[in-house]
């Protein structure tokens, strides 16, 4: 599964948004290092809201901190709230938020916004947590990179704030191919020449650390060019109003500067997912973690810059679901396990000496904790669908064994494995248990 948060244009209405002075810098440390989570090329964080730990996706994509999911903090505070109205991918109707100032927002205690905005979504619907499998309440975007360097290893999973009274050494920053940005509505674009196929063309491409894609591309954006013939339509994300689809394909090669990058994935979403978006001009596409996540990065957004240096993941292979379906975690239940109880036995023989025996007695008693994983998207005649598999069903085993055998991302990074690929899943529908085989098939 590639599960992409879509927030590419978000519209704030009813009001404008106010400088801020942000993030400030309380620590004579030369760099601060912030652990993260990669799952599914996406990257959360932990950060202190109002004095509660959250989890949050960092996003270059978004311009506002945002926060959609707060069921387990009751004990939440926000300060000046006021009413506003929201608008995204996915449809061109408007949703309730809120808007709440003066936020104290810490990393580590000693990155610190004392005046942080914040925009709550209300909708309960509008969470993400279900296809990643953490708790995640919201996204950060912008106002974390504004005033320091940040550096991102996706090797090590951690994040290094750079203490913005002290320059980077030469050293290091000269092993770096360095590119300008330039911001749209804040955030990052790069603008290039870029070469697909073998096909150059000028555009600009926005830093997407919230797209777990290669690339979006917009076909109508981009002169003179034919995507490739073999496509398939596919749920690529969801928006504020519903969920966003479109064609994934494979281009020959993609290069731009000293990058070139052979049979990368693209996503085309298509046309009415993209109404609501507020075109950077001479916009192409974005450019998303599966690219990044090839790269040590270094973001320099007051010098309007981005530091690239390969990593070991930059020769991987390009992959993709190939089962057709999207699976999301959704919940945790307990479950009744028969488990074995060894009995010693004493018994004395004619010689007077006692003799322990062992036997075995099974009882049902024992209750787990299992994961809950069902299918939330089905492509219509993928592996899956052809097979009889459908939307709602709970997995209950994968190839023979417990789904408590696998996190998410296991099984994720199972349905895009190899070509020809034995699949067997035993599914609940309905009180009613299914087993059904189907084989990955590459179809681009």
């Amino acid at each position: 599964m590639k599960f992409i948060f879509v927030l590419l244009s978000v519209f704030l209405i009813s009001m404008s948004v106010h400088s801020q002075e942000g993030f400030q810098y309380y620590s004579k440390k030369d760099k601060i290092t912030i652990p993260f989570k990669l799952i599914n090329n996406l990257i959360f964080i932990p950060l202190e809201v109002n004095g509660v730990d959250l989890i949050f996706l960092l996003d270059t994509g978004v311009e506002e901190t945002i926060l959609f999911s707060l069921e387990d903090k009751e004990e939440l505070k926000f300060n000046n709230v006021e009413k506003i109205k929201l608008r995204g991918l996915g449809s061109s109707n408007f949703i309730e938020g809120l808007k709440s100032s003066t936020n104290k927002v810490v990393f580590k205690d000693v990155i610190v916004d004392q005046k942080h905005d914040i925009y709550i979504i209300l909708d309960e619907e509008f969470n993400f947590s279900s296809s990643v499998a953490i708790p995640v309440n919201g996204i950060i975007g912008y106002q974390f990179f504004r005033n320091f360097k940040v550096e991102i290893n996706y090797i090590t999973h951690k994040i290094f704030i750079h203490n913005p009274s002290k320059e980077i050494k030469h050293k290091k920053i000269s092993k770096f191919h360095e590119f300008p940005i330039t911001f749209y509505n804040n955030k990052p674009y790069l603008s290039s020449v870029f070469t697909l196929d073998s096909q150059k063309t000028n555009g600009k491409m926005l830093l997407d650390l919230g797209n777990s894609d290669a690339f979006w591309f917009f076909a109508n954006k981009i002169k003179d060019y034919d995507f490739p013939h073999k496509t398939f339509d596919d749920f690529l994300g969801r928006g504020f109003n519903g969920d966003i689809f479109g064609k994934r394909t494979k281009l020959d090669s993609f290069q731009f500067e000293a990058f070139n990058f052979r049979s990368p994935n693209v996503a085309i979403p298509d046309s009415t997912s993209l109404q609501n978006i507020r075109w950077a001009e001479n916009r192409i596409g974005s450019i998303g973690g599966e690219i990044f996540k090839r790269f040590y990065l270094l973001f320099d957004y007051k010098n309007n810059k981005i530091y690239l240096k390969k990593n070991k993941n930059y020769k991987q292979p390009f992959e993709y679901n190939m089962s057709g379906i999207e699976i999301n975690h959704a919940g945790l239940q307990w479950i009744q396990e028969e488990v074995s109880l060894n009995r010693i036995v004493t018994t004395k023989s004619n010689t007077s000496y006692e003799s322990p025996t062992s036997s075995q007695d099974r009882f049902k008693y024992k209750f787990v904790l299992k994961p809950v994983y069902v299918i939330a998207h089905i492509r219509k005649d993928s592996p899956a669908e052809l097979c009889g598999l459908k939307k709602g069903d709970i997995i209950i085993t994968i190839n023979g064994n417990g789904v408590d055998r696998y996190s998410l991302q296991e099984v994720n990074a199972l349905l895009k494995s190899e070509d020809g690929k034995k699949i067997t899943f035993e599914i609940d529908r309905g009180n009613r248990r299914i087993k059904f085989t189907f084989y990955l098939k590459s179809i681009l």
